[in-house]
């Protein structure tokens, strides 16, 4: 497989309402003053750089919480300093994730202006009130005209959407999931809903409070419709969760999932990094304010050298959640053959010249796969 590169991960941890099925590291903060964040971010950014600004950058995604919160400036002199720091891949892919609640046309603008060349949208629901149910602030109608503001602004646009709600019919996600490839996008991420705990749907799940989820047997049947559709569409699943035409693929996320080097900026991010022949696993402060001072005085975040039964277990968490599967050394295959054959008896993987892959039965059932080949 392909060197995935290395990238850049940086964290805006602020909400305007926290999502009742998130677990990400999100604040509602009030008057927040984005000069002395930006200083933050660029000192950050400068720790990180005396580290890795050999390397080149291939990606780098703003994520959160919502970083279309960030103001224009914000973003440009974030990217500035990137440029300063690091050589630039010819193409390099530089997303931001955006709420349609704080989509506006210029300051869209002003983030194509500051380098940004992919927009991924959370619409998360074509209907009013799964998005009501859903926690959201904004309307279909409201999503659907961020999403044209986006196209005007940006070549590159993805948008998100989660299906398995509560009460939700095989037709009527197949409704609306028809609808959403009407679109013609050329990047499409579909989420399963979780239930995680420590989120408001967590709570509810807990005492009782959260009906209408679907069973096992719908959820395949949801699952199997939605490959099936995305394909006909010509966007296949190049991962679980992650449909795209050909070359359009999130690289970033790529980079992620075939095993590459990225740092991670900001409150509560994480980050991978090979320093000195050891793989590192890098995690920050989640508390905005803490890392927000421990930025002034040092450094925010913590690392730990990973084991090299670590660095495979990452290997399989992260790389068979791809189409194309993973590559095993002879040393991993001889670790878990055992397990793969197992697996492979029943259908569930497969497994030539050391690639490691689901089968199409055995991608709604990762979790299960990955406890065998980890667990035995």
């Amino acid at each position: 497989m392909p060197d995935p590169g290395f990238g850049l991960y940086i964290h805006w941890p602020f909400c305007q309402a926290k999502c009742p099925y998130c677990d990400f590291n999100s604040h509602i903060w009030n008057n927040i003053d984005q000069d002395d964040w930006t200083e933050a971010y660029l000192r950050e950014i400068n720790r990180v750089a005396d580290e890795t600004g050999d390397r080149i950058l291939r990606s780098v995604f703003f994520g959160g919480g919502t970083p279309s919160l960030m103001e224009g400036r914000t973003v440009e002199r974030i990217l500035d300093r990137v440029r300063r720091n690091w050589r630039l891949e010819n193409n390099i892919e530089i997303t931001l994730e955006a709420n349609p609640t704080s989509v506006e046309a210029a300051r869209f603008t002003a983030y194509r202006q500051a380098g940004v060349t992919r927009v991924s949208l959370g619409l998360q629901a074509l209907n009013d009130e799964d998005l009501r149910g859903l926690g959201r602030l904004h309307t279909s109608r409201e999503g659907l005209k961020a999403l044209d503001v986006a196209r005007e602004v940006f070549e590159r646009v993805s948008f998100d959407l989660i299906y398995a709600r509560q009460n939700q019919t095989v037709t009527a996600w197949q409704a609306e999931l028809d609808r959403a490839l009407s679109f013609e996008p050329s990047h499409l991420s579909l989420y399963q809903l979780t239930i995680e705990n420590g989120t408001a749907f967590g709570d509810r799940f807990d005492r009782g409070k959260l009906d209408g989820l679907p069973d096992e047997d719908l959820g395949t049947a949801l699952w199997d419709m939605t490959q099936d559709r995305t394909e006909r569409a010509g966007l296949p699943a190049y991962e679980i969760s992650n449909h795209a035409k050909p070359g359009e693929e999130s690289r970033h996320n790529l980079i992620y999932w075939q095993g590459g080097d990225y740092a991670g900026i900001g409150p509560g991010s994480h980050g991978r990094l090979t320093l000195g022949g050891r793989r590192w696993s890098t995690e920050s402060v989640k508390d905005p304010g803490t890392w927000l001072q421990a930025s002034r005085t040092g450094s925010a975040e913590t690392r730990r050298a990973l084991s090299e039964a670590e660095v495979l277990q990452e290997k399989l968490l992260m790389g068979l959640r791809l189409s194309d599967g993973v590559m095993l050394s002879s040393q991993d295959e001889m670790r878990i053959f055992k397990n793969i054959k197992y697996l492979y008896d029943l259908n569930l993987v497969t497994l030539d010249q050391g690639e490691l892959r689901l089968t199409r039965a055995g991608r709604p059932l990762l979790n299960a796969v990955l406890d065998r080949l980890l667990n035995g």
